[in-house]
């Protein structure tokens, strides 16, 4: 019997101001029912806050967040595309 090869659970605990995003692939959709796919967002992007320095300033895991496309690190974490961020980066806090 072959034994199924695990992956380590890998977590990643940020420093001081920075904070981890997993970076969402929405769709827009404008008011006249145009839907513009994120790829197309020039200038910033939205994702879900999954963890949070020891200086958060406000924000906490879970909070959905604007920031600048250009913005952080990108990072593979356990095949999981994320940014890290510092928190003086983002630009909003996104109420739905």
């Amino acid at each position: 019997m072959l034994e199924e090869s695990r992956h380590p659970v890998v977590t990643l605990e940020p420093l001081d101001d920075y904070v981890v995003i997993e970076p969402s692939d929405e769709e827009a959709e404008t008011r006249h029912g145009l839907i513009i796919p994120a790829s197309a967002e020039a200038g910033s992007r939205t994702g879900i806050v999954i963890a949070v320095g020891a200086e958060p300033g406000g924000i906490e895991p879970g909070d959905k967040v604007l920031f600048p496309r250009d913005a952080g690190f990108d990072v593979r974490l356990a095949g999981t595309a994320v940014k890290v961020i510092r928190r003086g980066e983002l630009i909003a806090r996104v109420q739905d």
